[in-house]
């Protein structure tokens, strides 16, 4: 029996949208405030999965400057119609308190690859919208509602309302078809049309480790909707921490064969409920019950290792996980922070066979920082990079960088010293209070380049460098990042951790650094 091994997007790769056309699978996920907007995966069996692009690569299509952490995009809905693509998302602007700021949008392309529209504006009600085609050629959003009020349910339900594809808006009553079971926090609506039901499919109980999915039916769209009587259809058992955890936010698809498949987000502990990878994206098996209800295959509880199904294997194409920068355009696992890559804030022409990177803002902001990282995707990886670099003052820096939010961040960087001259020092920000983790910098040769290196296993990270190539040195102790995660936060956040090169320089000169490579190696355990 051929199997699909969980998760089958690791790392940061939350919310997904599953669509089948024809023969071919396309998953799309959560970007939040990493730019391009929403990340889109191809395969022909499920189980093998390429990045293949994002749809969201212009400012006329997304603006996310400002925009709050674990903001920006969210719950990105990928759907095929009449020759089309349909992308519906949210562009979350503010998150925190009584109010939430949620711009609902849709862009389309005629292939998955593009180009895809700048975006039509459809509404601000609540967050994770959806759309759905009904056989009669209608369309219909939905989403969860906020409400603001005090003494309120916060998850107030799912709004439905009709898209008009000629007028290119939304059209008609807002009617509130579902307020949800006693799970609560009724969010990340599906909808779906199976032996004359519309079946509607919901996240419940937070996007925590009381995450469920919940499934209803009704004969008539505007319902009432009865609640599946063995709800949910899909949770984690918390007891269980070798087992993926966090399961919630489903979307399902059917094979050419007439199987079923439900994709849904999850999350792996390292220590102490703190999951560094942040939310990933596994697939269950799933089938129809004689009365008409969908189940996982040894469900509720997600399982690591499932069947695949039949479909003949088709491998991904491996990807080089070191970047010598001899391209005049970045890979698609590079990712900036909030700004997209039409400004003159790096280059890879400036010095051919380098990636430049022109300092700006600090690691705190939330508008123009320079940054090129990629996702963490392994829970034991070495990343390494050369770069050459020489600051004028304090306020310039830049080196190797592991990266949450502005909040929380560990920081291996070269800057200026008035006594010291050019040295090199770790950087630690902890729910948002800096600190210099060296009781003194290092001092580093003038106009001479230096290798920087980080070695992660699980929630443990320790700094090295070297002046020759390959003759490390290390620096600092182990430093515990199990910070680096959505779990040890005040306030709920929802992204994952990055590693990458970055620059700042704090006095706008935008002194530049140079990397000549990085290089991503899993460390087999």
């Amino acid at each position: 029996m051929k199997t699909i091994t969980n998760p089958i997007l690791p790392g940061y790769h939350p919310d997904p949208s599953i669509v089948r056309v024809g023969d071919d699978y396309y998953i799309a996920v959560s970007t939040f405030e990493w730019f391009p907007g929403v990340q889109i995966y191809h395969s022909k069996d499920l189980s093998n999965w390429e990045l293949i692009g994002y749809p969201l690569t212009r400012s006329s299509q997304l603006n996310m400057l400002g925009d709050v952490n674990s903001g920006g995009v969210w719950a990105p809905c990928l759907s095929y119609s009449d020759g089309l693509f349909y992308l519906i998302f949210t562009d979350v602007k503010s998150r925190q308190g009584a109010f939430k700021d949620t711009h609902n949008y849709l862009v389309t392309a005629p292939s998955i690859e593009g180009p895809w529209s700048d975006p039509i504006y459809l509404n601000s009600s609540g967050f994770d919208p959806s759309l759905f085609h009904d056989e009669d050629g209608k369309k219909w959003l939905v989403n969860m509602i906020w409400d603001h009020r005090k003494g309120t349910n916060s998850f107030a339900g799912i709004a439905l309302q009709e898209y008009s594809v000629e007028e290119q808006r939304l059209v008609g009553p807002i009617q509130n078809i579902f307020k949800g079971t006693e799970l609560g926090l009724t969010e990340a609506p599906h909808l779906y049309k199976q032996n004359g039901y519309y079946y509607l499919l919901t996240a419940e109980g937070g996007t925590w480790y009381t995450h469920a999915a919940t499934m209803a039916r009704s004969k008539s769209l505007f319902g009432p909707y009865e609640v599946d009587p063995t709800n949910p259809i899909l949770t984690s058992d918390k007891s269980q921490t070798d087992q993926l955890q966090k399961a919630g936010h489903g979307c399902l698809v059917e094979t050419q064969k007439g199987e079923w498949y439900m994709v849904h987000l999850c999350g792996r502990p390292v220590i102490d409920d703190k999951c560094i990878l942040g939310r990933e994206t596994a697939i269950q098996k799933c089938y129809w019950t004689e009365d008409g209800w969908i189940r996982v295959v040894n469900g509720p509880n997600p399982s690591n290792e499932i069947e695949a199904p039949d479909l003949p294997e088709v491998p991904k194409t491996l990807i080089d996980n070191k970047d010598d920068f001899e391209d005049t355009k970045l890979r698609l696992y590079w990712n900036s922070l909030r700004r997209t890559f039409e400004e003159k804030w790096f280059s890879l022409t400036d010095r051919p066979g380098s990636l430049r990177l022109y300092g700006e803002e600090s690691m705190s902001s939330f508008h123009r920082q320079s940054m090129i990282m990629r996702r963490l995707e392994h829970f034991n990886v070495e990343v390494e990079t050369k770069m050459e670099y020489d600051p004028e003052n304090f306020q310039q820096m830049a080196g190797l960088m592991i990266y949450y939010d502005t909040n929380d961040h560990v920081y291996l960087r070269v800057t200026e010293h008035e006594e010291l001259g050019k040295c090199l020092g770790i950087i630690e920000t902890k729910y948002g209070q800096y600190d210099e983790l060296l009781d003194k910098d290092i001092a580093l040769p003038n106009d001479q380049p230096i290798y920087l290196k980080a070695v992660i296993k699980r929630h443990l990270l320790q700094f090295y460098y070297a002046k020759q190539e390959n003759n490390w040195i290390e620096i600092g102790n182990a430093i515990d990042i199990g910070h680096l995660s959505d779990d040890d936060a005040d306030y709920i956040r929802f992204t994952g951790t990055f590693v990458g090169m970055a620059a700042q320089d704090l006095s706008g000169q935008k002194k530049h650094a140079d990397f000549n490579y990085f290089d991503y190696r899993i460390i087999e355990s």
